[in-house]
């Protein structure tokens, strides 16, 4: 195993990654709420995280993700009534279509998506041990955090307690003890047609209390790395950080990674709430998930990045370049320089997970193997490829029955030397998104 760093957000430094238990890691990553269909920033934390795991296997480590999906929630409900429908029913739906958007990365799924709907057990368990050791308290079925009652609250975030805003707005403001409380458990209001029992009363769990409660359960406290967007840091995580270590005395996490936001301009976050979105599955249709992925790749997890027309297209590019390095390999260890940059590699990724180093470490190994006139080291790319979840790329795209006789129609033309002929069909087959190649082996279809 090579000796990994990450950049831990409590601390505010790279810092060697050592594990809780020996050979094994734990990531719990906050994924989405559930009231719309995701948009293409929603992506950006499921390929970071999907990637740390790939390539901490790679490196020997038996890696459980978990990536809960929030299916409580007041934007739920609010969406829900302004449509006329019942909560739990679109959340359901806005799963379906999240899992399938997310499908067509083709990064494979999280060992764990949790529900929170299915962890309401464990949530009022925790709000109880909350209570009994007087960081919570009830009121008119309410139930909220005292803040004060931990004394290193703000050390995530690093915010001046008296200037925190947990961004609940007046909603229980005449119940609460302290405006800095937050709230675990909400009564049930009119309108709101999915709710549960408790202790102290019919509702619902807070949004923090949620990922609390489910990253316990599934991967115990103290588990090796909690992630999500930056914008998380203040509330969500700053708010995890002190239910479970109020409740269990234990940090929920060792480490805290946080991949920065996608943005349509530079500084302008994408969000639905500015109206600036592209629709995840929407992106999916026009570009593919490798191409998709590969953008993501190219802006190291920490920094913003902004999605533009013309990026996105360099990423289309990219693949093409890595599918046709992969046409052109055989089998084999990489010759020397390649393997100088193939180390490279996963250096740049034990560096804090410096993808676009790695990428351009790839991009250095493709160039030297395209001196060579039969490039071995075709293992070695498809493993390159495996951790960033780009696989695919070595596949070879098969042509439709009307591409190939397309295809045959040109060579027989270009046997009877009628060139025009040959050339209008070589027009028809780029506009329906397939390029000839011509090689001492005859011709050859490629997907443009």
């Amino acid at each position: 195993m090579r000796a990994i760093r990450l950049y831990d957000t409590r601390t505010r430094r790279t810092q060697p990654f050592e594990p809780r238990d020996d050979g094994k890691v734990g990531i719990y990553a906050c994924g989405p709420t559930v009231y719309a269909r995701v948009h293409v920033g929603n992506a950006r934390p499921f390929v970071v995280f999907s990637q740390l795991k790939r390539f901490l296997e790679h490196e020997g480590y038996d890696v459980t993700l978990v990536a809960n999906i929030t299916d409580i929630n007041d934007k739920i409900y609010a969406a829900a009534q302004a449509a006329g429908r019942d909560s739990a029913e679109l959340a359901r739906e806005m799963t379906a279509h999240y899992v399938a958007d997310t499908d067509g990365l083709g990064l494979g799924r999280p060992d764990h998506e949790p529900l929170a709907s299915e962890y309401v057990g464990p949530i009022v368990e925790l709000i109880e041990a909350l209570i009994a050791g007087d960081h919570a308290y009830a009121v008119d079925g309410d139930v909220y955090f005292r803040v004060r009652t931990l004394q290193d609250y703000g050390e995530l975030s690093r915010r001046d307690v008296d200037q925190m805003d947990q961004g609940e707005g007046v909603e229980g403001a005449d119940r609460k003890e302290d405006p800095l409380d937050f709230a675990l458990w909400k009564a049930q209001k009119e309108g709101e047609d999915t709710a549960w029992d408790a202790p102290w009363g019919r509702g619902r769990p807070g949004w923090h209390i949620e990922c609390s409660a489910m990253a316990e359960q599934l991967l115990g406290v103290e588990f090796d790395i909690h992630g999500g967007g930056i914008d998380l840091v203040f509330p969500h995580h700053e708010n995890e950080v002190a239910q479970t270590a109020a409740a269990r005395g234990r940090p929920l996490a060792r480490m805290w990674m946080h991949n920065g936001m996608l943005e349509a301009a530079a500084g302008e976050k994408m969000a639905k709430s500015v109206g600036n979105i592209r629709g995840l599955g929407e992106v999916l249709d026009e570009v593919g998930g490798a191409a998709l992925v590969l953008y993501f790749t190219g802006g190291h997890y920490r920094q913003p990045l902004t999605f533009t027309p013309e990026a996105v297209e360099a990423a289309v590019g990219g693949t093409r370049r890595i599918r046709d390095a992969a046409r052109r390999l055989v089998p084999g260890p990489s010759p020397e320089p390649m393997a100088a940059h193939r180390e490279a590699f996963y250096e740049a990724l034990a560096d804090d997970f410096n993808t676009p180093r790695a990428l351009a470490a790839l991009y250095e190994w493709i160039g030297e193997a395209n001196k060579l006139d039969r490039p071995a080291g075709a293992d070695d790319l498809r493993e390159m490829l495996g951790v960033l979840g780009l696989e695919s790329l070595m596949e070879r795209e098969e042509a439709p029955p009307d591409i190939v006789a397309l295809a045959d129609q040109r060579e027989a033309a270009r046997r009877a030397r009628d060139f025009a002929e040959a050339d209008r069909l070589r027009d028809e087959l780029r506009d329906r998104g397939w390029e000839v190649r011509d090689g001492p082996q005859g011709p050859e279809l490629v997907k443009a």
